[in-house]
């Protein structure tokens, strides 16, 4: 597995939509906290949440506490440029994200910024992605969420692939949604994707929204062993 420090801003990805990133982004932010460090969590673009309506950073500050903002809210449950076309509403620019984040980590330790739906999903007018966010960072890396199932080693390899690319360390690979019984897929997937360079961080178990906030906060270190290990020799 990879070591040494980890990076200020940590980009929370995924190999596709619903794979668990949200509760993702709550465990490493629980995490950090854990480590005595100062977090905050953001996300650039809500989908699929109307005004009002509790969204996925409002879930993160829900278990963990920390302080959490958003880039712009849509309502259509789609990607980012489709859903602003329907309503008719601006989205943010790379330069405004990133003025985000960088005035985020002037105030925190780390930052950890949670994706819509997969790496290269466009988050702006002009077609740009996490992916760009990260690149525009200067202490940036990315965690990858996966499902345990069938299929999730070729988009695991295929979202490693564009990091690999685009040159964005690598972190390491998290399992949103750890089933109680494995099977057999699961716990190959798992050897797998542990034997990487980077490794595997973890795996949050099913069901871990639902735990009570405290009782989720003190198990998040648990459930990231890995990220709770970079962190101890940060």
């Amino acid at each position: 597995m990879t070591s040494g420090p980890l990076p200020r801003v940590l980009l929370v990805t995924g190999t596709d939509t619903d794979v668990g990133k949200t509760v993702v982004t709550a465990a490493v932010a629980a995490t950090v906290l854990a480590a005595g460090l100062r977090v905050a969590a953001y996300k650039p673009t809500q989908t699929g949440v109307a005004p009002g309506e509790p969204g996925d950073m409002a879930e993160v500050e829900r278990l963990t506490g920390v302080a959490t903002s958003e880039g712009v809210r849509l309502r259509a449950p789609m990607a980012p440029r489709p859903a602003a076309a329907l309503e008719g509403a601006r989205l943010p620019t790379m330069a405004e994200h990133l003025e985000s984040v960088t005035d985020l980590s002037g105030h925190h330790d780390v930052v950890v910024v949670e994706g819509a739906g997969g790496l290269l999903v466009e988050l702006t007018e002009a077609g740009e992605t996490l992916a760009d966010l990260a690149g525009g960072l200067r202490d940036a890396g990315a965690l990858v969420v996966a499902r345990s199932a069938l299929g999730t080693l070729n988009h695991t390899m295929l979202t490693r692939e564009a990091l690999s690319h685009r040159m964005i360390p690598q972190l390491g690979v998290v399992f949103g949604a750890w089933p109680d019984e494995p099977g057999v897929v699961e716990t190959t997937n798992r050897d797998y994707l542990d034997d990487l360079p980077e490794g595997l961080l973890g795996a949050v178990p099913l069901g871990a929204p639902r735990v009570d906030p405290p009782a989720f906060r003190a198990a998040a270190p648990t459930w990231l062993p890995g990220l709770a290990q970079r962190l101890a020799t940060s």
